[in-house]
């Protein structure tokens, strides 16, 4: 992408985000967007995506789906740095 790109922001603190920017980001009429900003002062937008877009998207090494507890074990391990050991 790399191009410059700005909008203006109405009297109701409202603003479009670009054509460009849409698509690169997929955002579709409805979708939503997060705004994070950095202690250095930037900000990052962000498509939010439903929880239930990651159905499906991961399997456990035995071909079965993983449980949301098995995800929790696998995030609070990632966070920590502590790998678990996997269940039978």
């Amino acid at each position: 992408m790399g191009a410059s790109m700005e909008s203006a922001i109405t009297t109701k603190g409202q603003m479009t985000i670009p054509k460009a920017i849409r698509e690169h980001l997929g955002l579709k009429p409805r979708d939503r967007v997060k705004f994070f900003v950095h202690p250095d002062g930037t900000v990052v937008l962000l498509p939010k995506r439903p929880a239930r877009g990651l159905r499906g998207m991961l399997k456990s090494r035995r071909g079965r789906p993983v449980s949301t507890e098995e995800m929790a074990e696998a995030v609070a391990g990632g966070a920590t740095g502590v790998k678990r050991a996997a269940r039978p």
